[in-house]
């Protein structure tokens, strides 16, 4: 009767009952939200797809997130993090399950958002875009301020209210989303493109630049937190206000702006200036710095009043140097004769020399001599000759017996030498690890090439290199 029942049952192939069961998981689910933890994420692959689980206490499901999809999420995945997955359940009968094809992925609530904010705040920071090193001041009166935010919201009629009010400046407006997929990538341009316009370009090089947005929730505000947007904010060359959301709101391109705005109010006045106060400052200044002029001008007079009383007349200035002058013409007489009479005996004196050293003089009184010099020097050359010899002689016979001595005493060095390094060869040789090799032996290296010497220092999957006597073997431990 088995027999027959058995007969009767169809028979399947696999693919045809891996097909069947397929169409109808998809039939039966279609699309679900799933809320679980996420496990065992691997990041993207090669392909640019994602493979990872979704678990709760007692299940998990196998999850895979095409490169397009992974694309458009806001956060980085983790492991451990809470999240609610929306998507379509089918089957891979390459391993026999099913799994969920996620088209959205966002965090379970604004605690997993928080945490995410919190991580990835400490992971820039870290890299000292926070750093107040980096930070720029801002220019006391811009000629040309960029705004970038929406063209349509009030936050822009705000900020050129108060420029209006405060100090009329030239506003070049950028308009971004400040909200949706798109606008992290939008800010980002935004701040990149107005620091890319040329200082004498057809469209002038904003001063200072301000990024705002109106309140709202974490999430309506977390394009402001993405990265693309923090990192372009830090390496704005021109100086960054930050007015993102009201007073009590915070987002990381506060961090890394050259300053933060309780609000886009405060972001204009921040900008520029009263102006009515520049004028009256201006004013008040002015009006000082005539009344310090007029007292300058007034105490210069007096001065010059008493200095001049304080001149001596023409005549007095004039008198002692035409008294020195006289005296100095009665004295000029005698002084030339003394002066005459000084000068001839010096020059008695010189003629008196240039006699005792006339040429012929000089030449007689070289050549005397210079003929005792020559028989003084033949006779010295003789007996210097004599003594040159001797102490060649000598030298010579030194040399011979310091040859001898330092063969001999090469000889002995050698000898110790060779004795040394037939002991130290012998006892390298009693020592090395490599007779240990010799002998069966095998030194096994962990991944940074060090030796182990226990078991429990091993751990799976480690890299091993096995030395051998006659060469290395690459090896896992498993």
């Amino acid at each position: 009767m088995s027999d027959l029942l058995a007969s009767n049952v169809p028979e399947w192939s696999v693919s045809e009952l891996s097909g069947a069961l397929k169409r109808m998981i998809e039939g039966e689910f279609g699309h679900v939200r799933i809320k679980g933890e996420i496990s065992g994420y691997r990041g993207p692959h090669s392909s640019g797809h994602v493979y990872f689980s979704i678990k709760d206490s007692t299940a998990k499901i196998d999850a895979v997130m095409w490169k397009g999809v992974f694309g458009r999420v806001k956060f980085r995945p983790e492991d451990g993090m809470e999240v609610i997955a929306t998507g379509k359940i089918t089957t891979f009968a390459g391993k026999s399950s099913y799994q969920i094809v996620v088209e959205t992925l966002e965090p379970a609530g604004v605690g997993a958002l928080l945490a995410q904010l919190e991580e990835r705040r400490k992971r820039l920071a870290a890299e000292g875009l926070f750093s107040d090193a980096r930070k720029q001041l801002l220019p006391f009166l811009p000629e040309v301020i960029g705004v970038i935010t929406s063209p349509t919201g009030a936050v822009i009629r705000d900020i050129l209210h108060r420029l209006a009010d405060r100090f009329p400046r030239h506003v070049l407006v950028w308009p971004v989303r400040v909200q949706g997929e798109t606008s992290s990538a939008e800010i980002a341009n935004a701040i990149q493109g107005f620091n890319a316009l040329s200082d004498n370009g057809p469209i002038p090089r904003p001063d200072l630049l301000i990024v705002a947005r109106g309140g709202g929730s974490l999430e309506d505000l977390w394009s402001f937190n993405e990265e693309i947007v923090v990192r372009a904010a830090a390496d704005s060359m021109i100086p960054l206000i930050a007015a993102v959301g009201h007073e009590t709101d915070w987002t990381l391109i506060d961090y890394a702006a050259d300053r933060r705005a309780p609000t886009p109010t405060g972001a204009a006045e921040m900008a520029v200036p009263v102006r009515a106060d520049l004028l009256a400052t201006t004013a008040d200044l002015g009006r000082r710095l005539h009344l310090a002029e007029r007292r300058l001008m007034d105490r210069r007079k007096a001065d010059l009043r008493s200095a001049t009383r304080a001149l001596p007349s023409l005549d007095a200035l004039v008198a002692a140097p035409r008294q020195r002058l006289d005296l100095a013409a009665s004295k000029l007489g005698r002084g030339l004769e003394r002066n005459a009479a000084r000068h001839r005996a010096l020059l008695t004196e010189a003629a008196r020399r240039l006699i005792r050293l006339s040429p012929q003089a000089r030449v007689a009184a070289l050549r005397a001599r210079l003929d005792g010099l020559g028989s003084r020097l033949a006779s010295a050359q003789g007996a210097s000759l004599r003594a040159e010899r001797q102490r060649f002689d000598r030298q010579r016979q030194m040399v011979a017996d310091l040859s001898a001595r330092a063969v001999r005493a090469l000889g002995v060095q050698l000898d110790r030498r060779r004795a040394r390094l037939k002991s130290a060869s012998q006892l390298l040789a009693s020592v090395s690890y490599q007779g240990v090799l010799d002998r069966g032996y095998v030194l096994v290296l962990d991944p940074a090439g060090k030796p182990i010497r226990s078991a429990d220092a091993v751990h799976s999957t480690d890299a091993l290199t096995l030395i051998f006597n006659d060469g290395n073997v690459a090896a896992h431990a498993d």
